[in-house]
């Protein structure tokens, strides 16, 4: 007759030596640092960036805080889609996401601000694509600028590094990305006069829109790993009392 504590033990060990390994959340689709060029909510977030830095440009000195502010939220929403992308496992992808939304959310509410104070005009009926604008063709020219370099050439990025190195000898009102192109005229020739209220709103929403469907994607793949893990336990545990 077995003792059943020995027993006990040798199911608990053989458990133990069986337990499935937990599965590994990777975030990425492409194996490539920089996957995220992929990604809808990053262009448009990109776009978003620009329109923003387009716009606080010729503000005068006394809205300086302002201009800090609102550029540092628009770079946030970019910066940590890129970050968290980077992250090796879901959840910190998610987290990330998170902090984007915020910096967008915030973003929404200084635009608001903005055109309350009188320094963006409203005009309704006013879009992108009014402004020549396709969002597709934009993302491409942006993944083009930043995974391609001219025949003969040292890359665009050049011209953003010189741009770096000059910032703070720019004159007030100097738009600070003239010297680096997209190769995409309706964003490359884009002038502070163009950006309206309704403008800005709509590429938040889109980004906004764009950045929740990513979510839940996200969460959806990890609730499905968690799920795959709970039925690998079940299984041993099944297979252990079948013993």
């Amino acid at each position: 007759m077995k003792n059943p504590v020995i027993q006990e033990l040798i199911e608990k060990t053989y458990r133990e030596l069986s337990e499935p390994p937990k599965p590994i959340q990777r975030s990425r689709v492409w194996q490539s640092s920089n996957g995220y060029i992929f990604l809808i909510p990053w262009a448009n977030a990109s776009l978003l960036r620009i329109m923003i830095i387009r716009f606080t440009s010729p503000l005068p000195k006394s809205y300086y805080r302002f201009k800090n502010q609102i550029d540092d939220a628009a770079r946030s929403v970019v910066a940590n889609i890129e970050e968290g992308f980077a992250r090796p496992t879901t959840s910190e992808y998610l987290t990330f996401l998170g902090y984007s939304q915020g910096s967008l959310k915030e973003v929404k509410g200084d635009i608001e601000r903005a055109r309350q104070d009188g320094l963006l005009n409203s005009i309704s009926g006013s879009s992108a694509l009014g402004l020549g604008i396709d969002f597709k063709t934009w993302h491409e020219a942006l993944k083009a600028s930043v995974v391609s370099k001219p025949a003969g050439g040292t890359g665009r990025d050049d011209k953003l590094e010189e741009f770096r190195g000059d910032y703070r000898n720019l004159k007030e009102g100097e738009n600070p990305l003239k010297s680096f192109k997209f190769l995409y005229d309706p964003v490359d020739n884009l002038r502070v006069s163009d950006l309206t209220y309704e403008i800005f709103i709509e590429l938040i929403n889109k980004t906004d829109w764009h950045l929740r469907r990513l979510v839940t994607s996200l969460e959806e793949k990890l609730a499905s790993d968690k799920k795959y893990y709970q039925v690998e336990k079940a299984r041993i545990r099944g297979k252990v009392r079948g013993i």
